[in-house]
């Protein structure tokens, strides 16, 4: 079960810098790229479905995507207090 905690935990590390790079613009044959397709190969299997399920927040001009944070929220109150009992 503790592998299972902390690739949970890797996990959420993994979707903040989803996050986070997806704040910048990723030039095309840069290092950051190969970063950017590891990280979008390893969380759109999730992601993406949730995406299509729940609809973007509109919030004037853009849009928020709100499915990493519910994916966060249901990895920390549902799935970690099941798998990872402290």
């Amino acid at each position: 079960m503790e592998i299972i905690c902390i690739a949970l935990q890797l996990y959420v590390v993994v979707i903040f810098g989803r996050v986070i790079l997806s704040w910048f613009p990723v030039s095309p044959g840069s290092a950051i790229e190969g970063i950017d397709t590891f990280l979008r190969m390893l969380t759109e299997p999730v992601l993406g479905p949730m995406r299509r399920a729940i609809p973007s927040l509109r919030v004037g001009g853009m849009a928020l995507d709100l499915s990493p944070m519910i994916l966060l929220f249901v990895i920390y109150l549902v799935i970690v207090p099941l798998v990872c009992p402290r």
